[in-house]
C-alpha cells in the first residue's frame, strides 16, 4: 500500500441508504487518519488525486451483517477495481445500529495495526520539466518611445473629452440650517406650511324610541326579543362586554347596550348612525 499516496473514503458506502448513515464515513476516515494515511472525502479530491486516480485506494464497507449480529469488513481497492487489502471480519451484537456498526468497524481496522504504511511513490507534482527552445527562437520588436508617448497622450485627451457626470445635490433651507451672524440666528425667510387635517364629518345620531315593550326569552347564545302578538323582533348574542349585544333583525344588524339606565339599538342605515331606544323586559 505504500505505493499509494491517498485513500478515499465515500460520504455513502454502498451498504446503507443514505449519506454517512450512522456516521460510518466519518468513522472510517477518522480511524484511517489515525493509522497514518493520507484520507479525503471522494467529493473533495486534492488536484492531484483528479488528474491521476491510481495515486488512491477506495474504501468500502462490506457489510455481511444478520439479525442479532452485525459485521463488517473494510477493503481497499485501486483505480482498476483490483482489491488490494482487505481487513478481517469485525463483529458486535449491540442492539443500537450506531453503537453495533463502530464496534464493528473498530475491530476490522485493527488489522492495520501492524502495518507501517509510508508513501514512496514519485509525486507527479515535484517532478522537473526541461523545456528546450532550441531553434524555436522569436524576435520580438520593442515599441518605438515615441510612440508610447503618443498613445499616453491620445487616452488623456479622450479622457479629457469625455463628459463628467455631475451630481446635484439640492438641500431644502431649514430653520436649523439657516446661518449664524455674530452669535444671533438670521431670520428665516422659509414659510411653514401645515398641513392641512382632514376634516372628519362628526355623526349625529338619529335617536328615536320603539314604543312596543319587548320581552326578552334566553335563548343559547343570548336572548331573542319579542312583542305581545308574540312575534320576533330580534335576536341579541352576547359580547365580551357586560350589557353589550350584537342585535340583528330581519333588516338590520347592529349593537344593544345598556346606556343611563336604558337599553339602546345602534345601527347604520345609508351611513346615517341611528340610534332607537328600547324597552326590554328581562
Amino acid at each position: 500500500m505504500n505505493d499509494y499516496k491517498y485513500v478515499v473514503v465515500p460520504k455513502k458506502f454502498e451498504a446503507f441508504k443514505k449519506v454517512n448513515e450512522y456516521q460510518t464515513s466519518t468513522l472510517v476516515k477518522y480511524l484511517f487518519n489515525g493509522k497514518g494515511f493520507n484520507v479525503v472525502y471522494d467529493d473533495a479530491l486534492p488536484l492531484d488525486l483528479r488528474a491521476n486516480r491510481c495515486l488512491g485506494l477506495m474504501a468500502d464497507l462490506l457489510d455481511d451483517s444478520s439479525m442479532f449480529t452485525t459485521k463488517v469488513m473494510v477493503s481497499l481497492t485501486d483505480c482498476n477495481g483490483v482489491e488490494v487489502y482487505k481487513t478481517m471480519q469485525g463483529m458486535s451484537k449491540e442492539k443500537e445500529y450506531k453503537t453495533s456498526y463502530f464496534e464493528a468497524i473498530r475491530e476490522a481496522m485493527r488489522s492495520f495495526n501492524g502495518v507501517d504504511y509510508t508513501y514512496t511513490g514519485e509525486d507527479v507534482n515535484n517532478e522537473s520539466i526541461t523545456v528546450s527552445f532550441k531553434n524555436d527562437v522569436k524576435t520580438v520588436q520593442e515599441p518605438n518611445t515615441k510612440d508610447v508617448e503618443v498613445a499616453k497622450k491620445t487616452q488623456e485627451i479622450v479622457k479629457a473629452k469625455e463628459p463628467v457626470k455631475s451630481v446635484t445635490v439640492k438641500e431644502e433651507a431649514t430653520e436649523d440650517t439657516q446661518l449664524y451672524k455674530n452669535n444671533e440666528p438670521v431670520t428665516s425667510t422659509i414659510t411653514k406650511v401645515e398641513k392641512e387635517k382632514p376634516a372628519f364629518k362628526k355623526l349625529q345620531p338619529n335617536l328615536s324610541k320603539i314604543k312596543d315593550i319587548l320581552y326578552a326569552q334566553t335563548t343559547e347564545n343570548g336572548y331573542q326579543l319579542v312583542d305581545s302578538t308574540p312575534k320576533i323582533r330580534m335576536q341579541l348574542l352576547k359580547s365580551s362586554a357586560d350589557n353589550v349585544f350584537m342585535a340583528k333583525t330581519d333588516d338590520k344588524n347592529g349593537m344593544v347596550y345598556q346606556k343611563d339606565g336604558k337599553w339602546i339599538f345602534e345601527y347604520y342605515d345609508n351611513n346615517t348612525l341611528i340610534q332607537e331606544e328600547l324597552e326590554i323586559k328581562f
